[in-house]
C-alpha cells in the first residue's frame, strides 16, 4: 500500500458531515413554526446534531496521518509536528476571518466577532494534538496519550460547567471554556475531546501500511465502535456510580455516556466508509460525496451566510416541513456545483502561474 496515497473514505465521510452539516443549520433557521416544534423536527436537530462532531474527529484523525506522512519523508520529527501545529493555528486564524465577514455581511453586534465556533476549538484543539504526537514516540504511546487526553476531558466538562471560579473571567474567554452569556456554543469541554478521539482513530490508521492491515483496523473500527457506542448507550440509564462532591451531568450535553455514544458511531462509520469505498472501481469513480468532504471548509465558509444570512432573508422560519427538505436537495446540488467550480477555479490559477514560471524562466 502507498501510504501518501489520500484515504478517500475519510473524504467521503467528510463528505457525509457536510451533508449533516447543512441539514442541521437549513432546518434550524428556515422550517417554519410549528412545524418545527414536530417529533420529525426533533428527530432531524439530532441527526444535525452529529455534523460538528464528525468534523472535530476527523480533524483530530488527520493530526497524526500528517504528522505521520511528514515524518516518513522528511525524517525529522520537530518539523513533522510543526506542520500540523501550523495548519492548527491557520485554522484558528481562519475563525475570525469569517466572523469579521459574516460581521461585515450581516451588520452584527459587534461582539460577535469573539464568538466561539467550531474553528475557535478546531485550530487549538488540533495544535495541542500535534504536540501530543511529539511528546509520544510509539504507536502504542500516542494512542495512549489521546485516549487519556479524551477521556479527562469528557470526565472534566461537568466540573468545568460547575467551578464558581470561571465566572470571574471576561465572557469571551468564559466562552472558549463553558457556555457563558453569549458567548460558547462550541466549548474546549467536552467538543475538543472529540480531536483527541479521532487522533486515537488516526494513528491506529497511520499505522496500518498494508492493505491487510487497513483493512483489519477498519474491520475492528466497525466492531468496536458499535460496541462502544451500545455499551454507552446503556450505561446512560444506569445510575451514577460517582462522589457526592461530582456535579451532575447533562445527557445532551455534558454525559460521558452521550460523548462516547457519539463517538462509538463515528468510529464505527469510519470503518463503514472504509468498506463502502472498497468496492471495485470505486475509487476511480467520481464522487460527489468524496468532492464535498474535499472542499468542506469552502463549503462551511460559504453556506453559513446563505442560509442564515441576508441572501435567505424572506425564507428565515417561513417554509414548511415538506418544502424545506425540497430546498434541502436543492441547496446540496447548488453546493456540489459551487465545490466543482471551486476547484476549475483553482486549478486555472495554478496552470496559470505554471506558464508564467516557465516564461519567466
Amino acid at each position: 500500500m502507498n501510504t501518501s496515497v489520500r484515504r478517500g473514505y475519510l473524504d467521503w465521510l467528510r463528505g457525509l458531515a457536510v451533508l449533516v452539516m447543512i441539514e442541521a443549520h437549513m432546518f434550524d433557521s428556515w422550517t417554519r413554526f410549528p412545524d418545527n416544534r414536530t417529533h420529525e423536527f426533533a428527530y432531524a436537530m439530532v441527526l444535525g446534531g452529529f455534523g460538528a462532531p464528525l468534523f472535530l474527529f476527523l480533524a483530530g484523525v488527520v493530526v497524526p496521518l500528517s504528522a505521520g506522512s511528514k515524518l516518513r519523508r522528511a525524517a525529522d520529527p520537530a518539523a513533522a509536528w510543526r506542520v500540523v501545529a501550523v495548519r492548527g493555528l491557520q485554522v484558528f486564524g481562519l475563525a475570525f476571518v469569517f466572523r469579521v465577514q459574516s460581521w461585515i455581511l450581516g451588520w452584527a453586534n459587534p461582539l460577535d466577532l469573539l464568538k466561539v465556533d467550531i474553528l475557535n476549538i478546531m485550530g487549538p484543539s488540533m495544535m495541542a494534538a500535534a504536540a501530543l504526537w511529539a511528546a509520544a514516540r510509539t504507536v502504542s504511546g500516542r494512542a495512549s496519550v489521546y485516549a487519556i487526553a479524551t477521556v479527562v476531558i469528557v470526565m472534566l466538562t461537568p466540573a468545568v460547567r460547575a467551578w464558581p471560579a470561571l465566572a470571574a473571567l471576561p465572557d469571551p474567554i468564559e466562552g472558549y471554556l463553558r457556555p457563558a452569556g453569549r458567548f460558547g456554543h462550541f466549548v474546549l469541554f467536552p467538543w475538543a475531546a472529540f480531536v483527541f478521539a479521532g487522533a486515537v482513530v488516526g494513528t491506529l490508521l497511520d499505522a496500518s501500511r498494508t492493505n491487510q492491515s487497513e483493512r483489519r483496523v477498519n474491520v475492528g473500527f466497525i466492531a468496536g465502535g458499535l460496541a462502544l457506542a451500545a455499551a454507552s448507550y446503556q450505561a446512560s440509564f444506569q445510575a451514577t456510580v460517582l462522589p457526592d462532591w461530582y456535579p451532575r451531568s447533562s445527557f445532551w450535553t455534558t454525559s460521558a455516556s452521550f460523548f462516547f455514544l457519539r463517538a462509538g458511531l463515528i468510529i464505527a462509520a469510519i470503518g463503514a466508509a472504509w468498506l463502502w469505498d472498497s468496492r471495485p472501481d470505486a475509487a476511480s469513480r467520481f464522487s460527489p460525496m468524496r468532492q464535498l468532504g474535499r472542499t468542506s471548509l469552502f463549503i462551511y465558509w460559504i453556506h453559513v451566510e446563505m442560509i442564515y444570512g441576508f441572501v435567505a432573508f424572506y425564507l428565515r422560519k417561513s417554509v414548511s416541513w415538506g418544502m424545506t427538505w425540497v430546498y434541502y436537495a436543492a441547496f446540496i446540488a447548488f453546493m456540489l456545483a459551487c465545490s466543482l467550480a471551486k476547484d476549475r477555479v483553482v486549478d486555472w490559477w495554478r496552470r496559470g502561474s505554471l506558464h508564467a514560471v516557465r516564461i519567466g524562466d
